[in-house]
């Protein structure tokens, strides 16, 4: 499902040692958390991008999921974890992120008010237009939808 995002990964270990795993965990959790519930989709979402993306074992995955819900929750803002991915992050490196928060926040099937929200502000903060933030939304939406919906 969110294979590309291998693409904006280094070797586990050393995505460990730089923050850019709890950085993006961190947002994935915030995307998932703003509808004031996190459903077992999200949470599975959160999971397998994270497994998919980092290289890591569900264990592994769910460790890192329990520990950005942890450095979420003691954070001021959103500036940290973003400063993180923006500092060795490409245009197309972030539209993947983006595209991977689109993920979570579609898994209930609904955008919440909070969660449009996010995505706006965090379009700015990860130096994303609106245009891209929007058609990274469509392509989740029709990835989502499946082969059904081009027919």
């Amino acid at each position: 499902m969110l294979d590309w995002l291998k693409s904006l990964t280094k070797p586990a270990q050393s995505v460990a040692a730089d923050g850019r795993l709890g950085a993006i965990a961190g947002l994935l959790v915030e995307a998932a958390t703003l509808d004031g519930s996190v459903s077992d989709d999200e949470h599975r979402t959160i999971g397998g991008v994270l497994a998919r993306s980092f290289g890591l074992t569900p264990a592994a995955a769910a460790a890192a999921l329990g520990d950005a819900e942890h450095r979420l929750h003691q954070a001021v803002d959103l500036h940290g974890f973003t400063r993180v991915i923006n500092s060795d992050a490409t245009p197309d490196e972030r539209l993947r992120i983006v595209e991977a928060l689109w993920e979570v926040i579609l898994a209930d099937g609904q955008v919440h008010q909070y969660e449009a929200s996010l995505m706006r502000r965090l379009g700015g903060l990860l130096h994303v237009t609106d245009r891209d933030l929007g058609e990274a939304r469509q392509r989740v939406a029709a990835r989502r939808a499946g082969p059904q919906a081009t027919s």
